[in-house]
């Protein structure tokens, strides 16, 4: 049936999974889509919406290397909203709400379309590995289909089983068979495996609810967009979210149920995501506080159905029902489906290369969930980055690594590998030591060239991105090269409260003080001259003004990463032999033994290495 031996198969078509097809094909190598059903690819889980916090950061970065997540993100929005506008650049994070149905069917549009890229439709149930080399799959059918490189994007589905109170049933998802086969393979080959819970709210009938008793919570009033292509365009008109509380009487109705949650009485024994609890966690872990914010988070354009964030739970179907009738606006609700947890297997990062190859299997690669991380956005990444290093392969490439001071991606990917997790991963700004340089807004700057050298950006794109580039620096220097005399400024600066200029100066410098704006300085005739003549749009204004305003921070955190970048160049050899270096602690031996670092900038980052034990192995190393 296959008689072709493809360059890239990728098993499981979620985030990471569709990234991971994506990309593979798009440079050049013939792929294999393997999904168990695939009127799911790109399915939405969870919530009903792409970026936030730091992940948004990751959706742009994603873009910006050529991939498809940033477009699906855009033609299927129904509201976008920066977040942390308040806050400094470095925290600015796009979000938006999606068309759950849109989403999963635009991504399926596109695939259909990108060439080099087959699909079938099956569950893989083994692996086909000769010579600890990967050799293909084999599936449920009993087909076994031959392949130079593997992409593992199993997302929950490896053993996973769905509790809801005391009743639980295999399943990947809700309405979802579970894959077998492929965790006891790899066990039986040497990997280690844990389990990972995740959990997600009920989903209601929004005609049930009674918004005029809840907060409304707009979009942006001039929303931007994800991609930095020009196949989309920012909304025009959007949805609106609502907000409620949870309140006493809510959590009273949920304790009674406790005895009955999975999650206290011993049968789900594994760690959830810390900074996405359940209810019935919140509830036992902030006792103190009573209430809890609620965002009711429409599915789409069209449908009634609603996503009810904040209220994750395994709870009693009973209890949960009970329970969310006693929440202001709900007092009428029905329900389209239970919340519910599931438990399914994952294997420790630490058994990866930086480019998610497995250490055990050539051609191996693992990417989202089987990572031990949660969230769309991280699985995305990794399925690109797993897609990209899995066609360099084949075409026997040099491999491609993002470096933490290059992108959020690079961060994630370092963590998993050098520090590994134990409960499910989760992307923060605070995780990046670099990010004033990797902003939201500059990830074309950054990622664009890189995507491009691979093969995956296009020309175009990276044309734009350079123009773009180009004008920025170019309405830089503009300021840098301006004076303004005391009667022009000083109105501006009265009216800002800020102290007045006696002499004429450069407008950079000016332009530079923290409470004075690029609104404030267009008022200045020269400057809006200068944006009509050579047609600036928003994202070259914002730019310009980030770079203005935080020149001296972005110029301090450079340096810092060119010392990051001097550690990263001192490489360690393959398979070093950490047992003859006596005078480093027996931890650091051990930690460094099993993570096998491939520079003393990553060495340095494990968990229990010293700075001290970093010494001892420079001078072993002959530094």
């Amino acid at each position: 049936m296959f008689d072709k031996v493809y360059d890239v198969i990728v098993v499981g078509a979620g985030h990471a999974g569709s990234e991971a097809a994506a990309s593979a094909a798009n440079m050049g190598s013939s792929t294999l889509l393997i999904t168990m059903n695939l009127q799911n690819i790109a399915q939405m889980s969870c919530n009903p919406a792409m970026g936030g916090i730091a992940k948004g950061q990751i959706v742009r970065e994603i873009d910006a290397l050529g991939g498809y997540s940033g477009i699906v993100s855009d033609t299927s929005a129904i509201q976008f909203k920066m977040l942390n506008k308040s806050k400094g650049p470095a925290m600015w994070s796009p979000r938006v709400q999606s068309d759950r149905m849109r989403f999963a069917e635009d991504w399926r549009l596109m695939l259909e379309q990108t060439p080099n890229l087959d699909f079938y439709q099956d569950m893989v149930s083994g692996l086909i590995i000769e010579d600890n080399k990967i050799a293909g799959v084999k599936t449920s059918l009993g087909i076994s289909v031959r392949a130079k490189s593997v992409v593992l994007t199993n997302g929950t589905f490896l053993n996973g089983l769905i509790h809801i109170g005391d009743k639980n049933f295999g399943g990947g998802r809700a309405g979802e068979r579970a894959a077998t086969g492929i965790t006891e393979q790899l066990v039986d080959l040497g990997f280690q495996s844990g389990r990972m819970k995740t959990g997600t709210p009920p989903r209601v009938d929004g005609r049930s609810l009674d918004y005029s008793k809840m907060i409304e919570q707009p979009g942006d009033i001039s929303p931007e967009k994800f991609s930095y292509s020009d196949v989309t365009k920012p909304l025009t008109k959007q949805r609106s979210c609502h907000m409620t509380y949870t309140s006493n009487l809510v959590h009273d109705l949920l304790r009674e149920g406790f005895d009955r949650s999975p999650m206290f009485n011993g049968r789900i024994k594994s760690l959830g995501p810390r900074y996405c609890p359940s209810i019935e966690d919140k509830i036992n872990r902030f006792a103190d506080k009573d209430r809890h914010q609620l965002f009711i988070e429409p599915e789409g354009w069209n449908t009634c159905e609603v996503y009810v964030n904040g209220f994750s739970t395994s709870l009693p179907e009973d209890v949960q029902f009970k329970a969310l009738r006693s929440v202001v606006g709900f007092e009428n609700v029905k329900f389209f489906r239970p919340g519910y947890a599931i438990e399914y297997d994952y294997f420790p990062p630490t058994q990866l290369k930086h480019t998610l190859e497995t250490k055990l299997v050539d051609g191996l690669y693992f990417a989202g969930q089987i990572n031990g991380t949660t969230g769309y956005e991280e699985a995305a990444s990794q399925g690109l980055m797993a897609g990209i290093n899995a066609s360099l392969k084949v075409q026997e490439r040099d491999e491609f690594i993002l470096k933490r001071n290059e992108a959020y991606i690079g961060v994630l990917i370092d963590d998993l590998i050098t520090k590994g997790t134990e409960e499910p991963y989760r992307m923060f700004t605070s995780r990046a030591e670099y990010r004033t340089l990797l902003r939201q807004d500059n990830a074309d700057f950054r990622l664009t060239p890189k995507g491009f050298e691979i093969g995956l950006a296009s020309e175009k794109r990276l044309r734009r991105m350079e123009e773009k580039q180009n004008k920025a620096v170019e309405f830089v220097q503009f300021f840098k090269d301006l004076s303004v005399k005391p009667d022009v400024i000083n109105p501006i600066l009265e009216a800002k409260e800020s102290a007045v200029v006696n002499q004429s100066g450069k407008l950079f410098k000016v332009f530079a003080r923290p409470n004075i704006e690029m609104d404030d300085v267009r008022k200045i005739e020269e400057v809006e001259h200068y944006i009509s003549e050579h047609n600036l749009d928003r994202e070259i204004i914002e730019q310009t003004e980030i770079q203005v305003k935080y020149a001296g921070y972005i110029e301090k955190e450079k340096n810092n990463a060119d010392k990051l970048t001097r550690l990263e160049d001192i490489k360690i050899p393959a398979n070093y032999d950490y047992s003859q270096i006596k005078s480093m602690s027996f931890e650091a031996r051990e930690k460094l033994k099993k993570i096998q670092p491939t520079s003393i900038s990553q060495a340095s980052r494990i968990s229990g290495v010293s700075p001290n034990d970093i010494s001892v192995l420079l001078v072993y190393m002959g530094r």
